[in-house]
């Protein structure tokens, strides 16, 4: 079984390296990433779920690779098949939208609400308006932009994925002009889906986050534990096993409080996220294959306003 899952991994590994995805390289002097562009044809990533800008699915860092393929199965359209450091909106309009009617995906588009069921965010939606993007590029950064025209909800989103000069650092930039007639307001995370030199998760990760953590879930107690503060694995996952907590807490108000490590000893390399916003939620997942801390911060414009958040990354050897 386990010599047929490897050639299953291998062949899918090369059917998507033989495929040419729309794509930008970038560098510094210690960074060389590989980033996937938005494209509704061609493009790696053609889901509802997750925002469209900044699919990164290799950086290289002092000689450690932090993203790959975590995901068994790839197809464009499949809502998680994605890699790197990957944003997701809460859809703006499903709620008040009836069967037929349309609602909003910042990132992605103007999608078709097909039936009364609750929002789902594996589910694939009909997307009737792909609005417009634009990628600028540059040896050491791409801007994304996506312009956005509905009813009730449009916008002007920007998206910079910039690498720092001479530092093992980068950066995702962000803008939100609210262009349309109604209040934007909407919460957006960032699903963390690092792969440490594919190092499968067990106890030689460790998460750590700036604060004590209160809170359990899924897997907690037999997979993964809460120390203090951080998420220790007490033993190393099999396929198919997963951790989940919905929420934890002890956060405070304070944008230093979105701070987290994530630690691979067996690599010996780690990244430090920090953000300009406060925390609105910390959610926490694992698989075997990657740990996702994930933190949400709340987005609010007015029509005429614009909403502007920076995520950093610190890359570096233990």
């Amino acid at each position: 079984m386990k010599a047929i899952l490897f050639i299953l991994s291998a062949l899918i590994l090369t059917s998507m390296s033989s495929s040419k995805f729309p794509e930008a390289a970038i560098a510094n002097k210690v960074i060389k990433a590989t980033i996937y562009l938005p494209d509704k044809d061609k493009g790696y990533y053609q889901g509802t779920r997750f925002d469209w800008a900044g699919n990164i699915p290799s950086l290289k860092v002092n000689g450690h690779e932090y993203f790959g393929q975590w995901f068994e199965k790839y197809s464009p359209e499949i809502h998680d098949a994605i890699m790197g450091p990957v944003e997701e909106f809460t859809a703006l309009g499903y709620m008040e939208a009836k069967p037929g009617e349309t609602f909003v995906k910042i990132g992605v588009g103007v999608l078709t609400k097909p039936d009364d069921k609750a929002y789902a965010f594996a589910r694939l939606y009909p997307v009737v308006n792909h609005g417009k993007w634009t990628v600028k590029k540059k040896s050491d950064q791409v801007q994304f932009t996506h312009e956005l025209n509905d009813k009730d909800y449009s916008y002007v989103y920007n998206k910079t994925v910039r690498l720092v000069p001479g530092k093992p650092e980068m950066e995702l930039v962000h803008s939100l002009k609210n262009t349309g007639k109604k209040t934007i307001e909407t919460p957006v995370y960032d699903h963390n889906f690092f792969v440490i030199d594919n190092q499968k998760v067990g106890p030689d990760y460790t998460v750590k986050f700036a604060w004590e953590l209160k809170g359990e879930g899924s897997g907690f107690g037999t997979l993964a534990d809460v120390n203090g503060n951080k998420v220790v694995f007490l033993r190393d996952f099999q396929q198919g096993e997963t951790v989940f907590c919905a929420g934890f807490e002890g956060f405070g108000s304070s944008a230093s409080d979105y701070d987290i490590r994530i630690e691979n000893k067996k690599a010996g390399a780690g990244v430090h996220i920090t953000c300009d916003r406060p925390l609105l939620k910390q959610v926490f997942w694992s698989c075997w294959k990657t740990a996702c801390p994930e933190p949400y911060i709340m987005i609010k414009a007015e029509p005429g306003q614009e909403f502007t958040w920076t995520i950093r990354y610190e890359f570096y050897n233990l």
